[in-house]
């Protein structure tokens, strides 16, 4: 029996997992010490919380403790990774190299140091919304110093070749960075067999606590020095100034453990989902398209976009079923999104797309349920669309 409202909206945030609360709550009233004081045990014990933590995110990720910095969130983690980076390799070069698709977390700082007299190359992705090695591999200069390119999609859920990405960047001796918050704990990912030098992550997309991600800086094989945005303690080895929140750092740590040891099930659950779904609504909705990369996506995304339907009309019309149209740091724009536009989508399909995001908590009940509430929503809509009704019998 399913009560609704249902949630399928977990590429904007996901519900924190039972466990990780548990794991949380006794870093609120017992164990609540500043890990930075060294003089008595409720320091020493929220050290030693912080420690196991920063060893879970490394080892989801294949990397070693030392080398994961906690932030605020995927974003700070962005901007300390771009702005970090370059600030300490400015004598060297002024190009830096990010892609369309990006989220605006990328975008917005690379965007500001263009303006600020970077030297900025956007490279265009194919119609699956994938960014090619031999594209990011055209764009580069002898004066480039970063590459940013995303691990997969928020969007369209759409996979890039981040490897060999990375692989081309360590041959042209040039940082790569790759915003991975959407990736970490659905897809496999290790930093040191992807050559990647800097990855951003936030726990409120692994079924963590919002307010809390990391950045990953390689210390060897380059080793990757940056310049900190924050000056006040000289916390998280200087790079991160600022008290250490133990309590969402440890519910970090324990959603990393959680994503490590259940992946490889739960992606496989999810994939099905994801396929009962888009068969469901393809069996009841005419002319429907799927954006994004048939295969290579992330297991619990679906983009769809409804010929003839305002997307935000069809969210509208199906209150009962949480989902979007598009990026949930975007979500007051009126523009077409930019990854769909980016894509080759024209400005009606670009705006007639939904994005379903399904997760740990999705059942196939919900599912069933969505399939009825899109496709009755679908139908009503068209049936006060004039171009529906006078449309050309044309394949979409």
């Amino acid at each position: 029996m399913v009560t609704p409202p249902i949630y399928l909206d977990n590429h904007a945030t996901t519900r924190v997992d039972p466990r990780v609360v548990e794991a949380m709550l006794p870093y609120f009233s017992t164990t609540y010490g500043n890990p930075a004081s060294v003089s008595h045990r409720f320091g020493w014990d929220a050290a030693a919380a912080v420690d196991r933590a920063r060893e879970q995110v490394a080892t989801l990720i294949g990397a070693e403790s030392k080398e994961v910095v906690f932030t605020s969130g995927a974003t700070e983690a962005n901007n300390l990774a771009i702005k970090g980076a370059l600030a300490h390799l400015k004598r060297k070069g002024n190009h830096l190299v990010t892609a369309a698709t990006e989220h605006r977390a990328v975008l917005d700082p690379m965007k500001r140091l263009a303006r600020e007299g970077w030297d900025l190359t956007v490279v265009a992705c194919d119609e699956h919304g994938m960014v090619s090695a031999e594209a990011v591999e055209a764009a580069l200069t002898d004066r480039t110093i970063l590459v940013s390119v995303m691990a997969a999609n928020n969007e369209v859920g759409t996979l890039n070749p981040i490897s060999a990405i990375g692989q081309l960047c360590h041959a042209r001796g040039v940082l790569f960075h790759t915003d991975a918050t959407q990736a970490v704990g659905k897809v496999p990912l290790d930093v040191r067999q992807d050559a990647i030098d800097l990855l951003s992550l936030s726990a409120h997309k692994l079924y963590g606590p919002k307010g809390i991600g990391a950045l990953y800086v390689r210390r060897r094989d380059p080793l990757v020095r940056l310049t900190p945005l924050l000056d006040g303690g000289g916390h998280e080895r200087g790079l991160r100034s600022g008290t250490i929140a133990v309590p969402l750092v440890v519910g970090l740590g324990e959603a990393a453990d959680l994503a490590r040891r259940e992946r490889p099930e739960e992606s496989a659950r999810l994939r099905g989902l994801r396929e009962r779904l888009h068969a469901g609504l393809a069996a009841r909705v005419e002319a429907i398209v799927l954006n994004g990369h048939p295969t290579l996506r992330l297991p619990g995304n679906l983009n769809l976009s409804f010929a003839y339907v305002d997307g935000e009309a069809l969210m509208m019309a199906m209150r009962d079923v949480a989902v979007s149209s598009g990026s949930a740091c975007t979500s007051a724009n009126p523009e077409p999104s930019h990854v769909l536009t980016a894509m080759g989508r024209d400005e009606d399909m670009a705006r007639a797309s939904l994005r379903f995001g399904l997760g740990r908590f999705t059942t196939a009940e919900e599912i069933d349920y969505a399939v009825d509430a899109v496709a009755d929503a679908v139908a009503r809509l068209r049936t006060h669309s004039a171009a529906w009704t006078t449309r050309d019998r044309v394949e979409i």
